[in-house]
């Protein structure tokens, strides 16, 4: 098996990306690539040389000193200058998984040969990524316009022999990881330090990250919901194709089906029923869950486009023998899309809950809060108040970000995106869409205990097998903190599959 992937001009998608990540490949420059970067370098080194015109970035001032011609002789200053002087985050620390997407969604922005890099500079980041040096980023310092500049600008230290880095489990100062490498710093020619901090990689790395893990949290929130759905004695009626074809969404579709097979040959669920409907928490998964999955597929189109773009400023084309100066920093369109699917992943939150809910309620047959002995035990009750709790923290967190903006550079910058801020955001609504499914496949494995020795489904009764050996049945009550905590490592361990990506 080839331990590497092979930076080049092929379509980067999600599903490759998440090989990348799952089999931990290291990276290389194709031959392609290699090219583009020398051929784009070599054609702005002659450009300087021949023509004493200011070019936005490369021998003028930035933002709203765009005005200000900068002198040959310090170019590389210039660079150095603008690296230092943005890496000004503050926050938490970004987490490293999403460190190293960034690294890797720059180095591929910068391999198409429109950003005048160095060859040495992109086979820096290589270095960094394949030998897991992540440079410390904070979370804060973005508007996602000009480019993630202050994430990027902490992204681009480490070259420069500045700033930190975790390695090894520990955060030290990037000096020292490059002289125990014997790497000497990057020196920044003209326009590096603008390509290296012009660019959407910090929203488009918490973006593909939330995406992934959407489409896992996806086949959770059916999966659980199945299961809740069993517990609770419910009907099969509302998933037949017959409903969903007459309004054929196609997540709907994809719900209605994908519960129909985890429930088929489930014994509770053929058994007498004596409600002619279930609540909407219930029969509406199809409806609720599928319309998120729309959304999750739109995003990850939009994403493609991104991680397969140039997003810095200004562009080189080297055939056309133009230098253009434009936008294409801008993450409005990331922004937006972020937007959106944060309020997908607060509606399955929503839903869950709701079904949380509905199996503490006493209904069915089920004892109240799911515990022998209701009263001396309070059993499943603080839990569902957990659950609550997050599902309203998440619809605050819901709120879009990208219809915000702050006019920023004097002036110049006059309209940003806040795409980032709508990415940080994202992120911590899908850590708390991980807490709220945990606590409902908690009270579903305990209901689904209730049924027996009638049996669910054989997908499942495996399910509720393989969670009850790290998380027993409760018969009396405990430190729920503790078996929640479990239940989110357990579901974690789920693995997304090329059928979960299917829209």
């Amino acid at each position: 098996m080839d331990n590497f992937y092979y930076i080049s001009a092929d379509v980067l998608d999600i599903e490759t990306i998440s090989n990348v990540i799952d089999n931990k490949l290291k990276l290389k420059l194709s031959d392609e690539a290699k090219v583009n970067i020398e051929n784009c370098r070599k054609y702005l080194d002659h450009k300087i040389t021949t023509n004493k015109k200011p070019v936005y970035g490369i021998n003028t001032g930035f933002g709203s000193l765009c005005n200000v011609k900068i002198a040959d002789s310090h170019l590389s200053k210039l660079q150095e200058n603008l690296v230092m002087s943005h890496a000004c985050g503050t926050g938490e620390q970004v987490p490293e998984q999403i460190v190293k997407l960034m690294l890797l969604l720059k180095i591929q922005s910068l391999s198409y040969g429109h950003s005048g890099v160095q060859l040495d500079t992109v086979c820096r980041l290589i270095d960094f990524y394949n030998e897991d040096i992540l440079p410390v980023v904070f979370t804060q310092g973005s508007l996602g316009a000009s480019g993630d500049l202050a994430p990027l600008a902490h992204l681009a230290l480490p070259l420069l022999g500045k700033g930190e880095v975790n390695y090894k489990g520990k955060k030290v100062a990037s000096e020292k990881v490059l002289k125990e490498k014997g790497w000497n710093p990057i020196i920044l020619q003209s326009k590096e330090g603008l390509a290296l901090l012009n660019g959407t990689q910090f929203m488009s790395a918490y973006g593909v990250w939330c995406i992934i893990n959407g489409y896992r949290l996806s086949y959770l929130a059916d999966l659980v919901g199945t299961m809740s759905l069993d517990a609770f004695n419910g009907l099969t009626e509302p998933f037949n194709k017959l409903i969903h074809l007459v309004r054929p969404h196609r997540g709907q579709i994809k719900t209605a089906a994908r519960i129909l097979e985890f429930i088929e040959g489930s014994e509770i669920a053929v058994q007498p029923k004596t409600q002619v409907q279930d609540p909407y928490s219930f029969r509406c998964m199809p409806q609720v869950h599928g319309a998120s999955k729309d959304v999750l597929a739109h995003v990850r189109k939009v994403f493609k486009t991104e991680i397969n773009s140039v997003t810095d400023n200004p562009n080189i084309f080297v055939e056309q023998d133009e230098i253009l100066s434009g936008g294409n920093f801008h993450g409005q369109p990331l922004a937006m899309a972020l937007d959106y699917l944060g309020i997908a992943l607060t509606e399955w939150g929503s839903i869950s809950e709701r079904r949380t809910y509905q199996l503490i309620s006493g209904q069915r047959g089920l004892p109240s809060f799911l515990v022998n002995d209701p009263g001396l035990n309070s059993g499943f009750m603080i839990p569902q108040y957990t659950a609550a709790s997050i599902v309203s923290q998440n619809k605050q967190l819901a709120t879009p970000a990208s219809v915000d903006s702050i006019v920023s550079s004097n002036g110049q910058e006059d309209h940003v995106s806040m795409g980032a801020n709508a990415a940080t955001k994202c992120f911590k609504i899908m850590e708390n869409l991980k807490s709220i499914l945990a606590i409902e496949l908690l009270n579903a494995s305990q209901a689904l205990a209730f049924r027996h020795p009638v049996k669910s489904s054989s997908i499942i009764e495996n399910y509720f097998e393989a969670y009850t050996k790290e998380v027993p049945f409760v018969d009396k009550d405990r430190v729920f903190h503790n078996d929640i905590m479990k239940t989110i490592k357990f579901m974690e361990t789920t693995v997304v599959t090329s059928d979960m990506y299917k829209d």
